[in-house]
């Protein structure tokens, strides 16, 4: 029955006004049903506390109210409740920034300076449930890092809404407050919203983390890790070497798992090969030292992979993790720390000692530097190698974008739609990236400076203040003002496992393999951007399945036996 009419697609004015009147919703109708049934399991009620002054912050502080609104419609464990800034519930909280966010204030230390945008509100949804049963979710060695502490410590973790790296960084920061809820505080501080914070901390890149105002960490770090320099105030290295002792290997308490292939990074190669190889009827499992993504969880926007117009390289890689994770266990925060080839290959962590029959190398590439004076010195407090984390910082601030590449144009022109006064410089007369990359830098207006180096960045008090660049045709030299330096010349691959191996490099650095991605030593193989090529997703996603279908086919029918018979 139509309830306007005969077509049921056409609404009355009446209606279409109304609709046009509603408030629109921050949670949109297809994840409602989703959300609703992620909260059925909460225990205890949490209560939502949100400070605003409606002079400061206003179209901030009407997106935390109506998020925290539209979240406490899901269920009646969820509470909200507002407070004015100059209250007496802010003075006893210390609450001084409009917008804020206290979770379950009578139990816990946790907030959030600045509404949670982009993925930290995923983070807020997480944290409201373990708030709720009262689990911080932290592995077994971290909790008993955290029993062993004795001070108290505040966290504050900075972050920008666009940074994939910073809702890991958060959640580390919100369990250990969860675990340890008399003395640990931690707060998420939006650097875009909150920019005298982030100002008077000198931050320059994310995530940026400081406990107790002093020790820092810059970067997503793994859970351990954060946690012994949480409990610490020291670097993790020392520690964990005198925790897991000098030697390696199960009978130092490190637990052996049998496994057919272990996959050695969590790229969209790596992610793909983990995949091919559990259809084909291997086991495996996938250790990733970082975070899952790699490269690709960095691009702000993939307009090229086949079945997408565009889409968030994150987005993109979340689909392909967790379609993996499906077949194969996925541990991030777990590097490989050495390889013994024998009649096992056998690969160790700091958490384990897998037994394998074969092993693919997915480790891809990182940053290339320039290797100039101040590079290294300003790193974090101007430099940086991930627009897509520290552009937010630089928003009405001049940037100088080094490359001439794809990775450096797509830099250039995310930074100039952030609002910065962005410069390309490149070494060459011509960039080198795809032609649409180059005609948009040309209509967006985006300055360049060709046929010139960086030779050194320059700058003072904890922060860039310009390049000096030096024209490759003249020899002359000119000093560039900026505030930040966003460097893309390049990637080198991640090849430490590969050269203690002994495997076979090719002049560039890059693992050689053959068309099988099969590398110089049986039952060891290599894909993605550790190999060098097109370095493209899909090329990546191509080595993957066809480095598994390899493994899969010698382990079989091993060849190298074949040929010590021949």
């Amino acid at each position: 029955m139509a309830l306007f009419g005969s077509d049921k697609n056409k609404k009355p004015k009446d209606a279409k006004k109304a609709e046009e009147q509603k408030p629109k919703r921050l949670i949109p109708e297809d994840n409602l049903a989703e959300l609703t049934k992620f909260f059925e399991p909460m225990q205890e009620p949490v209560e939502l506390v949100v400070f605003t002054d409606p002079k400061r912050n206003a179209p901030y502080n009407t997106f935390m109210e109506s998020l925290c609104r539209e979240l406490a419609e899901l269920t009646q464990k969820i509470t909200v409740r507002s407070e004015p800034l100059d209250g007496d519930a802010a003075k006893l909280y210390g609450v001084d920034f409009s917008p804020t966010l206290l979770l379950a204030p009578d139990r816990y230390r946790i907030r959030y300076l600045g509404a949670p945008l982009g993925e930290e509100a995923r983070t807020l949804i997480e944290t409201i449930m373990r708030l709720s049963v009262g689990k911080s979710g932290l592995g077994q060695i971290s909790r008993q890092l955290l029993g062993e502490l004795e001070e108290k410590r505040e966290v504050k973790v900075f972050v920008s809404p666009s940074c994939p790296y910073c809702p890991g960084q958060v959640s580390h920061a919100f369990h250990c407050a969860i675990e340890r809820p008399d003395l640990v505080s931690a707060a998420c501080v939006d650097i875009s919203q909150h920019t005298e914070l982030a100002a008077k901390f000198q931050v320059g890149s994310v995530p940026h983390t400081f406990v107790n105002d002093d020790f820092q960490m810059l970067g997503l770090l793994p859970e351990e890790r954060f946690v012994v320099e949480l409990v610490t105030l020291k670097s993790a290295e020392e520690f964990l070497a005198q925790q897991h002792g000098m030697g390696l290997g199960a009978q130092d308490g490190l637990d052996v798992q049998e496994v057919d292939v272990v996959v050695a990074g969590a790229g969209p190669a790596g992610l793909t090969a983990a995949m091919y190889a559990v259809r084909s009827g291997l086991s495996a499992v996938v250790l990733e030292k970082n975070v899952i993504g790699g490269q690709v969880a960095l691009t702000p926007v993939v307009e090229n992979y086949p079945g997408f117009a565009n889409v968030p390289g994150k987005q993109l890689m979340e689909m392909i993790a967790k379609q993996a994770r499906g077949y194969a266990d996925v541990h991030e925060g777990e590097g490989i720390e050495e390889v013994k080839v024998g009649k096992h290959v056998e690969v160790y962590t700091d958490k384990a000692v897998y037994v394998a029959r074969a092993l693919i190398l997915a480790t891809g590439a990182a940053w290339k530097k320039l290797g100039v004076p101040g590079e290294d010195r300003y790193f974090g407090f101007g430099v940086s190698y991930c627009s897509t984390c520290d552009g937010y910082l630089y928003r009405d601030k001049k940037a100088v974008v080094v490359g001439g590449g794809n990775t450096a144009l797509t830099d250039a022109l995310h930074l100039k739609n952030l609002g910065v006064d962005v410069t390309v410089i490149h070494r060459r007369g011509e960039f080198r990236a795809e032609k649409h990359l180059v005609d948009a830098v040309a209509k967006e207006g985006v300055k360049t400076l060709l046929n010139a180096v960086v030779v050194e960045i320059l700058g003072e008090d904890n922060k860039v203040t310009g390049v000096k660049v030096k024209n490759v045709v003249d020899e002359t030299e000119q000093v560039v003002a900026t505030d930040a330096v966003f460097v893309a010349i390049g990637l080198t691959p991640n090849t430490e496992i590969a050269e203690e191996l002994g495997l076979t490099l090719d002049a560039d650095g890059f693992i050689k393999t053959d068309r099988a991605k099969r590398t110089s030593i049986p039952r060891i193989y290599a894909a993605g951007d550790v190999t060098g090529g097109a370095r493209q997703i899909v090329t990546a996603v191509g080595d993957g399945s066809t480095a598994a279908l390899s493994a899969f086919e010698d382990l079989a029918h091993p060849y190298w036996k074949k040929e010590k018979t021949a």
